[in-house]
């Protein structure tokens, strides 16, 4: 057998491994894939990084494979990243874990000089791990601000409540689909597949990639402005049908043309420049190990964490038989008619929605959602968990100053309708509204010991029953956020 077909067989091996290990990070990440519109040109991405490989072998074929040990670090940290994604319900780190872990089985079964030939393929790898939903909101925002500021230049009156535009012409919500994220993450693979095909200069592809974000951040609020004016001229029916086709058909294609027409004269890579420069990469491999050291060492790493993974999310303790909300002085049960409105607790053991009023028209709703552990599924922290409910008709508007530390929000209903609402998250005994800090405190619940359960406690008021300030009142009655989590948690 030779030396080749010796190294590609142990890393087919250790491949399969970890793939058939950490089978559902695999399945769930190609799921994203085929499922999110934000996602699915990693779809491309998987051939196109076969292509960059394809282009290599030429080059990297008179080199020599060798078992390489260090490789084993590599792999240990991934393995730990994948933990923490485990222990603290994080998707995103899981799935990076499993592809840092298969990144590092290439190192540990053809050496660092076949890695440093592959370093680029290797490193776009990384964009197949689905990323970038979070700046959703920060997107939403600014492009509705920069279409009402160009609206209000174009001499069209507007009027913006968070990520809600109203002109004469309708209503406009700046959903999460016109936030342009799709867009962007897709021109962030795109534009760093051109820069290393067009570019020998790192300034000139750091420079490169910059600006073709820039460019598309700037071209999608430029998109919505425009669909605002077609609806002010042609009606909202119209101009819908206009946006739909402009951007889903030609808008990106017209983005992803000027951006290289601008960055054409500044191409300083030939066309037919080697794909890799392996001058450098000949002669004894270093830090070479014995197959039979390096290859078990290898396959027993991710068995190692993955039985560590085990353990970490096995452990759960009960709640209270009833969890109890509590009517603070001044304040009394309630049933008070409006505009229905109930969060998201996907998976949770016990479920808490109660209604309360007092003597000044102050009307709030107060909703836990409560979980013995969490684990996939069942996160008090996890997209389209929470106030609000992607499958309602209540919709994000904007972010408002925080209540006691808490997340809070403003929705909007149809008709409209406000409401605001704050959120607190109860995990390992931490009682705050910051989303990481609720992760991070059930990372360390979980890796360290610690009280398994979590809370999400949210407390909601429409803005015609006081908002904002029956929610400040109803929270300082009741001693404050912590004690309302306390209260809900005691035994009784």
């Amino acid at each position: 057998m030779t030396p080749w077909r010796r190294h590609l067989g142990a890393l087919a091996l250790l491949a399969a491994t970890i793939l058939a290990i950490f089978w559902r990070d695999a399945a769930d990440m190609a799921g994203i894939w085929w499922h999110s519109s934000t996602f699915t040109h990693c779809l491309l991405m998987v051939p196109m990084i076969g292509w960059l490989v394809s282009q290599r072998v030429p080059s990297l074929r008179p080199l020599t494979p060798a078992f390489w040990w260090p490789a084993l670090i590599w792999m240990a940290g991934a393995g730990l990243v994948w933990l923490v994604g485990e222990a603290a319900g994080v998707g995103l780190f899981r799935q990076l874990g499993l592809v840092l872990m298969l990144q590092g089985a290439v190192g540990a079964a053809l050496g660092e000089k076949l890695v440093r030939g592959l370093f680029f393929p290797l490193g776009y790898a990384l964009l197949l791990v689905p990323f970038g939903e979070e700046l959703v909101p920060l997107l939403q925002t600014f492009t509705a601000n920069i279409s009402v500021v160009l609206l209000h230049l174009s001499g069209i009156s507007a009027e913006m409540q968070g990520v809600f535009v109203t002109t004469k012409a309708g209503f406009f919500e700046v959903a999460e689909e016109c936030s342009g994220v799709n867009f962007l993450i897709a021109m962030l693979a795109y534009s760093v597949f051109a820069a290393h095909l067009c570019f020998k200069s790192w300034t000139r592809r750091i420079v490169f990639v910059a600006a073709a974000l820039a460019t598309t951040i700037v071209a999608n609020a430029l998109r919505a402005y425009g669909t605002m004016v077609a609806a002010d001229i042609w009606g909202i029916e119209a101009a819908g049908g206009i946006d739909h086709i402009f951007y889903g058909w030609i808008f990106f294609g017209l983005v992803i043309l000027l951006v290289m027409l601008v960055a054409l004269r500044w191409f300083d890579r030939p066309a037919n420049d080697a794909a890799v420069d392996v001058a450098g990469l000949g002669g004894t491999p270093r830090f070479a190990g014995m197959a039979r050291a390096v290859l078990p060492a290898a396959l027993a790493v991710p068995l190692l964490f993955a039985g560590w993974g085990l353990l970490v999310g096995g452990r759960s303790a009960p709640l209270p038989a009833t969890m109890t909300v509590e009517a603070p002085p001044g304040w009394r049960d309630a049933r008070v008619d409006g505009t229905v409105w109930a969060p998201r607790f996907d998976g949770a053991d016990q479920r808490v929605l109660r209604q309360f009023a007092n003597d000044r028209g102050q009307v709030v709703a107060v909703a836990i959602g409560g979980y013995e552990r969490q684990a996939e599924g069942r996160e008090v922290v996890a997209f389209g968990q929470g106030a609000v409910d992607p499958d309602s008709k209540w919709a994000w508007s904007a972010a408002l100053p925080a209540i006691d530390d808490a997340k809070t929000e403003r929705l909007l209903h149809p008709g409209p309708v406000l409401r605001d609402a704050a959120t607190w998250y109860v995990v390992g005994g931490t009682v705050t509204g910051n989303p990481r800090r609720a992760k991070l405190a059930g990372l360390q619940a979980r890796l360290i010991g610690g009280d398994p359960r979590a809370l999400s406690l949210i407390v909601s008021s429409e803005e015609r029953h006081g908002g904002r300030n029956a929610i400040e009142d109803f929270v300082s009655a009741s001693g404050g956020a912590k004690a309302m989590a306390d209260r809900a948690l005691e035994t009784r």
